[in-house]
């Protein structure tokens, strides 16, 4: 413990950004290999393992001998179509064994790795291969879906850029940047809304993004949209120096929300403390403790999948484990879903773990954003040119306004 407090785990010492994009770099390339693995017909649970097995494989390659902690940060989750949460069923349950993914269907593959506590997390969304999209060219409903959830994406890290942080100008320009009061989260929401709507969508319902800490991806601060009328309020605004796990889910329905009657399999331990009495439960919890720290965990990575769906059981009931319900959109309509882990740095936004950008060119429809506010907001950079390197990641992240004139041509030529 003193040797953790003389360690100082802010952006501030270079070795924490080192390990935050060390796990970056594992959780993109397991997310690679998952991703070409969903294909029609095969089963959910095998990618699963597969992917944790891989996520356990790379990060056993770095940091070799140091006396860090490291593992996986968020196992291998792949959700079907109108599943919001993350998915990973038990092979011990017979039902939900088989699942296996279907062609023209969304899916949403989540996973993550953690160096030294410091974890990133990643989620795409995809379209399993089928007949209607066999050239990699999506049309209708479905690119409007992907659109509408690539560009709310992109707002909202416009908007979780602290005020005039990236402002040009003189001292006394860049002062007044800096002293406009942070966008509400409210605001975002009716922003946000403007954008999926432009694509007959709908924001789903409490999609929540978290202030990440070491050992803790549900910090402090958080940031709620569409919060559901029950609750659910977000708290604290971006700032220099936080990570993020900034969180996308966009619903072809109405983005209401439901929970499923599937066994939920994923779990977290709390920093509540309690004196179990089953020895059963004493001895799951031991295990959790010892592989996966505070980081989320399913029960299928326990040694005896059988005996941790017993041993979780009061682990659950007296807040010792949380675990996560299986929610899926209520109209059971296709449901997509990213997941971008950022630190806020002085010179604006930097991608530590992030889907892959999309090629626009393939999504075919007629529809598209045609509010000014928004359309400016989207042109603006989430980050600091900062020389050569920075001059190339500007080209490549071009200006939303330019990609929806591109549909436009897109649509043009179809007529």
């Amino acid at each position: 413990m003193a040797e953790d407090a003389a360690v100082d785990y802010t952006l501030n010492n270079p070795d924490t950004l080192t390990k935050y994009k060390t796990a970056a770099q594992i959780s993109h390339k397991v997310l690679e290999a998952v991703t070409g693995w969903c294909l029609e017909g095969e089963k959910i649970l095998s990618i699963c393992e597969r992917g944790d097995k891989l996520l356990a494989e790379e990060v056993g390659k770095v940091y070799k001998g140091k006396k860090i902690s490291k593992g996986i940060s968020h196992p291998t989750t792949v959700s079907p179509s109108s599943y919001i949460t993350p998915y990973t069923p038990l092979s011990t349950d017979a039902e939900e064994a088989p699942t296996s993914l279907k062609a023209n269907e969304a899916v949403k593959i989540q996973l993550g790795a953690q160096i030294d506590g410091l974890g990133t997390i990643v989620c795409d969304t995809i379209i399993i291969p089928g007949e209607a999209n066999k050239d990699d060219k999506l049309f209708g409903r479905e690119a409007d879906l992907l659109l509408a959830t690539h560009y709310a994406n992109e707002l909202l890290l416009r908007l979780m850029i602290p005020p005039g942080l990236l402002a040009s100008g003189t001292d006394e320009e860049k002062k007044k940047a800096a002293s406009v009061k942070p966008i509400t989260q409210s605001k975002m929401t009716q922003l946000l809304e403007k954008v999926v709507k432009s694509y007959g969508c709908n924001l789903v319902e409490g999609t929540t993004s978290w202030l990440f800490e070491r050992n803790e991806i549900e910090g402090k601060k958080k940031i709620v949209l569409s919060p559901p009328s029950d609750g659910g309020k977000g708290e604290g605004v971006p700032e220099i120096g936080d990570v993020w796990g900034v969180e996308m889910g966009v619903s072809l329905g109405t983005g209401k929300i439901k929970t499923l009657e599937n066994r939920p399999t994923l779990h977290r331990r709390t920093t509540i403390t309690y004196q179990l009495k089953r020895p059963s439960s004493r001895q799951t919890l031991s295990e959790i403790v010892k592989k996966f720290g505070t980081f989320p965990f399913s029960l299928r990575q326990l040694d005896d999948e059988r005996a941790a769906k017993v041993g979780v059981v009061e682990c659950v009931r007296s807040n010792v484990l949380r675990q996560y319900e299986v929610v899926a959109d209520k109209d059971s309509a296709p449901v997509a879903r990213l997941l971008t882990t950022i630190a806020i740095t002085k010179n604006g936004i930097v991608h530590l773990s992030a889907p892959p950008a999309p090629d626009l060119a393939q999504y075919k429809t007629e529809k598209k954003i045609t509010d000014e506010e928004i359309l400016k907001i989207l042109e603006q950079p989430v980050a600091r040119s900062t020389g050569a390197k920075g001059k190339n990641k500007k080209k490549k992240k071009k200006p939303a306004k330019k990609a929806t004139e591109e549909e436009d041509e897109d649509s043009s030529e179809e007529e």
